[in-house]
Formats: structure tokens, sequence, C-alpha cells
């Protein structure tokens, strides 16, 4: 399984008042991955939107090992688990840049659905996207580090 790395430092904003990151700001750490993911595979989200394709959330979960602090450099480490029938499934990874600690890890299940919410099945999307994702999950797309 391959995966796509990107950088971040938590911003003060992000933070409780012992500079540590609130919990329901991981999420919005795995949709930055999940996001630019995508993007590095030459998709975005609007774009997938103004197609008709919509990926709403339908389960997720993540386990805090280590706080992450206030301007810490981590790495949102964002893997395609599955990608079949109308589901697609990410795992996600937060480290700390400088020591490779694990400090958090995650998943989100989506599905995929039009603009009426009915369910869209990975054979009916565009054949270049489904292309992309398998290449990327068996590791022939690139893989690169943004920040």
């Amino acid at each position: 399984m391959n995966y796509y790395d990107f950088e971040i430092r938590p911003r003060y904003e992000e933070t409780d008042q012992m500079g540590v990151v609130y919990h329901g700001n991981y999420y919005r750490y795995f949709e930055v991955g999940r996001c630019e993911y995508l993007r590095s595979l030459g998709y975005s989200y609007r774009g997938l939107e103004e197609a008709g394709i919509i990926l709403p959330v339908v389960e997720s979960s993540c386990r805090y090992r280590v706080p992450i602090l206030y301007d810490q450099e981590i790495i949102i480490r964002t893997f395609i688990e599955t990608f079949k029938g109308v589901k697609i499934a990410f795992l996600y990874q937060l480290l700390d840049k400088e020591t490779g600690q694990l400090l958090a890890e995650g998943q989100t299940l989506h599905a995929f659905v039009d603009k009426a919410m009915r369910p869209l099945r990975v054979s009916r999307l565009d054949e270049a996207f489904v292309k992309a994702i398998e290449d990327a999950m068996e590791g022939k797309a690139s893989q690169k580090i943004k920040e």
C-alpha cells in the first residue's frame, strides 16, 4: 500500500490553553491529507464535485497516541486502504517530522454519491480517475512531500 505525505504545523488557534492540538482538529488534518493526496493525483474535491461526484464521510475514527503541540512540524501520511463498490477508505498517520514518532492514526470511509445523494458505483466513475486511484494504491503514482 502506497501513501502520500503532506507537512503542516499546527497553528495557535488549533490548540487549547496548554498548547496541545484540540482533538477535533485531528480530523481537519485527515481532511487536508486526503485532499492533498487527491490533488497530487490530478483531482481536486472541487473538480470532483463539479463533475457530480460527492464524497461524504460515512464513518471515521482516530486513535490519539502522543499529544501534538503548537508549531510542531508534523507529517500527515495518507493511504488509500480500499476502493470498491461505492466506497473508498483512507488511513492516516500523523507523524513527528523530526523523529518519525507516530502521534495519531485514523481512518475515514467515504461513499461516492451524486448531487442527489444517490450512490455511485466505482464502475460508473471516470476511467482516468479510477486508474489514478488504483495506480496510487499500487505505488505507481508519484508521491511527493508538500508544505
